[in-house]
């Protein structure tokens, strides 16, 4: 099952197994069960501390793999084979499982293992899908730390049946007890704070108690990660306040013009990132939503659980997310037809026809790589022409599964009130309404600014962008800004993180120049 480079890989990781852990399979008589079977012996060879149990398992799903320590019930359990980029799932559940501690937060933890009540969580994945890992890594140490919780990943792809049935179009889907509990990227702070209902706040008490900043950073993706590091290497007191860090780069699947690095995965890349900024004294704040901004005698950010962080002076680095369609239908359908990243979801919906709503580099490279997947991909372009690159057209075009509409005005989503059944967009040539029938759309027009939350506190372009100077300065004294949250007029990593650095250096220019009494005195 395993390659020989792989299983030297994994041996040694497994030497940081501590306590025996036992491996107990459910099998059918499926190609999926014998390559679930041949991955769990080749686990078992690799150290002497891993038992394989073919009768342990309760399993109501076949073929799945339960990891326990040993002589306990399973509580964490694979159905499906984990690989793809749920391995990563795996190895930490096996770690875990035998005594290696984990690095989340100790705070975090023991609220794990405090929760109140029984939690039994199921995860909806796709092997290709490169959010699904964070909940599914974040879900299993749970249920590691706290007896009480029980969690299952299922391969959508490989459970149709069940998909079908609890009507999941969407990954990751997490179902709690039964009931749907949320649907895409969670971070393990996130999902404890919806399960501990007091979190919220108890999180506002201890933020608000927090002495002001020299330098606070608002957004955690590429720019804000930048800005973060320079600042603190400056020697000021620095915050960085994020919804998630990692932002839209999380979302990204292939990197391939990162200078000096030939290729990487989005995920990746944000590991590194985050690793870099813990590597200085800067307080990270994550799993928090700014709502408000500011300026008195210092500049206060208002967060969504009510708490207002103080700083001198602050780097917006919010990124932006995906444009919708905004018609009818779209917002009904969202999770149940209607995607926003076909490598995530595109495994759910194969032999299917869908629409990828969009004809630049984004959405041409959707339809080629759903093309492998489905039964028929149609790209919809409101131009008279597609905007992505020739090669990306080409490749598009000679792909006999993929068909090319131009002129094309998306008007409405069409649903059965469970999912989507089909698209309706006007012929811009004519004037005339046309029916797709679909059984999912993929939306890839492009970006729009996290900036509805600073409307009339700032000076935004008319795209909703924040306008900069050369050195990130805002409309607003003492606050700056970097990276595709601003005017910058190419949306791309590297530049982000150049534009972070820019503001972080301007912003600690303004300091220098700035009274240093303003802070003490509002303090």
């Amino acid at each position: 099952m395993l390659d020989a480079n792989l299983k030297q890989q994994l041996a040694a990781y497994l030497q940081n197994i501590v306590n025996p852990v036992e491996l107990s399979l459910a099998l059918d008589d499926s190609a999926k069960a014998q390559e679930l079977h041949a991955l769990a012996r080749d686990i078992e060879a690799l150290s002497d501390k891993v038992r394989v149990s073919e009768a342990a398992s309760n399993s109501a799903r076949k073929p799945s793999l339960g990891i326990a320590p040993a002589a306990e019930s399973a509580r964490v359990e694979f159905a499906g084979v984990p690989m793809g980029h749920e391995f990563s799932s795996l190895v930490l559940a096996l770690l875990q499982a035998g005594g290696h501690p984990s690095k989340a937060d100790p705070a975090l933890q023991e609220q794990i293992r405090n929760l109140p009540g029984k939690y039994h969580f199921e995860t909806y994945i796709s092997l290709s899908c490169q959010n699904c890992p964070d909940v599914v890594q974040a879900l299993n140490l749970m249920a590691t730390l706290n007896p009480n919780i029980s969690h299952v990943m299922i391969d959508g792809a490989l459970f149709q049946q069940e998909v079908n049935e609890r009507n999941v179009l969407a990954v990751p889907s997490v179902y709690l007890n039964g009931e749907l509990f949320g649907q895409g990227r969670m971070t393990l702070a996130e999902i404890v704070s919806k399960v501990d209902t007091g979190a919220a706040e108890r999180d506002a008490r201890q933020l608000a108690d927090k002495a002001p900043y020299d330098l606070l950073v608002v957004g955690a993706g590429p720019a804000g990660a930048a800005a973060a590091i320079y600042a603190a290497r400056k020697g000021i007191r620095t915050g960085l306040v994020a919804d998630r860090f990692g932002g839209q780069v999380m979302d990204t699947v292939g990197v391939e013009n990162f200078i000096s690095v030939k290729s990487t995965e989005g995920p990746k890349l944000v590991a590194g990132l985050e690793q870099h900024v813990l590597d200085y004294d800067v307080d990270l704040m994550n799993g928090q939503k700014a709502r408000r901004l500011s300026r008195g005698e210092l500049v206060e950010i208002e967060l969504e659980n009510g708490a207002v962080l103080k700083s001198r002076s602050v780097v917006l680095a919010t990124g932006a997310r995906w444009r919708e369609l905004n018609v009818p239908g779209e917002q009904e359908y969202r999770g149940k037809g209607v995607a926003y990243c076909p490598h995530c979801d595109g495994p759910l919906f194969k032999g299917k026809s869908v629409a990828v709503v969009g004809g630049g580099n984004s959405g041409i490279e959707a339809a080629i790589d759903l093309a492998g997947i489905v039964a028929e991909v149609t790209v919809l372009e409101f131009g008279a022409e597609l905007r992505a690159d020739e090669v990306l057209q080409r490749k598009a075009r000679s792909m006999g599964n993929i068909r090319i509409i131009t002129q094309a005005q998306t008007t409405e989503v069409l649903g059965d009130g469970k999912r989507v059944t089909g698209l309706r967009y006007t012929e811009r040539a004519s004037g005339e309404s046309r029916d797709l029938a679909l059984a999912g759309i993929f939306v890839q027009i492009g970006l729009v600014p996290n900036t509805e939350w600073l409307k009339g506190d700032i000076g935004l372009s008319p795209q909703g962008e924040i306008e900069i100077g050369s050195r990130g300065e805002t409309s607003v004294r003492g606050v700056f800004a970097a990276g595709d949250v601003t005017t910058v007029p190419f949306k791309q990593i590297v530049i982000s993180m150049g534009s972070g650095a820019t503001a972080a250096l301007g912003a600690f220019d303004y300091l220098i120049r700035e009274p240093v009494a303003t802070s003490r005195d509002a303090a």
